[in-house]
């Protein structure tokens, strides 16, 4: 496979933290957000995720920047954070965003969710346990990325029935009224439960990339 296209623009990062856990988030590159013990190490991570990032990039048909790390925001994490997610947005994701920046976000997540799709496809049904022998295996991973999809679209004032695997049909018509919300520039649909679209952006790409390089990382090779 060929490399990416790459540019060498610096890189909005974005930091969440506790005294157990941080979070590094690329503001401008949903879905290239790692985790580590402390800034550092999330940053560390960011890093080296970054070729692993750029082929989702690639598929969305954006050239991706990997320049310099700059830290615009250091936010203050939750009991979210140190269970496992990043939960905080960033003020910078209040930003207006353009048709031509809705457009790019599109395309993003929209690459995450092809790339893990690819992952579920290719896949065997019982993964690698991890080092205390835990771990879902495939099918249940793929479930759970879609249940908490279904919740994330509630965030954007979306409310369709929650898909299972295998429901092709029902998981396109959960995903494409996602995009018609971010499309739509809903703001804070449900009062402050409610996601800003740059934020649910972030937030869904994460997941469904976090758990696809999950799914990878304990395929037996």
């Amino acid at each position: 496979m060929a490399a990416p296209r790459v540019s060498r623009r610096g890189v909005r990062v974005i930091v969440e933290a506790t005294p157990k856990r941080a979070f590094a988030s690329a503001l401008d590159w949903p879905g290239w957000c790692r985790s580590g013990r402390d800034e550092r190490a999330a940053l560390d991570q960011l890093a080296d995720h970054a070729a692993r990032y750029a082929f989702v990039v690639e598929a969305a048909g954006v050239a991706f920047a990997a320049g310099e790390f700059t830290v615009i925001e250091r936010l203050p994490g939750s009991a979210t954070t140190d269970f496992g997610a990043p939960a905080t947005p960033a003020a910078a994701e209040a930003e207006p965003l353009s048709a031509a920046g809705t457009r790019r976000l599109e395309a993003l997540i929209s690459a995450a969710w092809a790339a893990f799709d690819e992952v579920v496809a290719s896949a065997p049904p019982s993964l690698r346990k991890g080092p205390r022998g835990g771990g879902r295996d495939r099918d249940a991973m793929a479930g759970h990325v879609l249940a908490a999809e279904n919740a994330y679209a509630c965030k954007l004032g979306v409310r369709v029935p929650e898909p299972h695997v295998g429901e092709a049909a029902a998981i396109g018509a959960q995903r494409e009224a996602s995009l018609a919300a971010l499309r739509a520039g809903v703001r804070d649909p449900g009062g402050s439960s409610g996601w800003l679209p740059r934020y649910a952006t972030r937030r869904i790409a994460w997941h469904v990339l976090d758990h696809a390089w999950e799914m990878e990382n304990r395929t037996e090779r």
